[in-house]
């Protein structure tokens, strides 16, 4: 049975339904998914998660991001850049995390690709920044995929050196930063008023 599109919660707030039901999730919805971030170790941080959560559910990234912050340092991308083959081949005997050799390879690629940038990440990311939506979506089938910005944000950075960067994962990113605001008309955490037409 499908989940709803907005549920009303026990504390009264109304709330997109992937957000509902669980505890992670909702403290997820509620706090940080599409709530801009500028921070540049926190938005580096999403790219790599949003790497290893390709083929996944995000609530198994989700559940696992202390575990990811520990072993990649908190994602410093100083460290995460030093790191060699013999880390590679730790990180694929720990159960906490992912293992996926090319993930974690692409981490450690990706660190070195953000220390060899020439402007922050925050700016180059927010670069592609869509124009903000006149009116929010009132299903999540009205939601995309893919946009020609997160195509374009995807071509940009696999240039630049970065992996696991395509463009669906990057308007995953973009939904996760608040680059795009994809919270449901309804949900209290839209930034834009659901107008109903009279």
């Amino acid at each position: 049975m499908p989940r709803p599109e907005l549920v009303l919660g026990d504390d009264g707030l109304t709330r997109c339904g992937w957000g509902a039901f669980d505890s992670e999730y909702r403290r997820y919805h509620d706090e940080e998914w599409g709530t801009p971030q500028h921070d540049d170790v926190r938005l580096f941080e999403k790219v790599c998660l949003e790497g290893f959560q390709a083929g996944l559910s995000w609530i198994t990234i989700l559940r696992r991001r202390p575990a990811f912050r520990e072993v990649f340092h908190d994602f410093d991308v100083e460290r995460i850049a030093a790191m060699d083959e013999s880390d590679v081949e730790r990180l694929l005997g720990d159960a906490r995390i992912i293992r996926h050799r090319g993930k974690i390879e692409a981490t450690i690629q990706n660190a070195r690709a953000t220390i060899a940038l020439d402007q922050p990440l925050d700016e180059l990311l927010w670069s592609f920044a869509p124009p903000p939506r006149a009116t929010p979506p009132t299903t999540f089938a009205e939601v995309p995929a893919i946009t020609p910005e997160s195509a374009a944000l995807s071509k940009e950075l696999r240039k630049r050196g970065y992996r696991f960067v395509g463009p669906t994962t990057m308007y995953a990113l973009m939904q996760a930063t608040g680059i795009v605001d994809d919270h449901l008309g309804g949900c209290f955490r839209a930034s834009v008023p659901l107008v109903v037409a009279r």
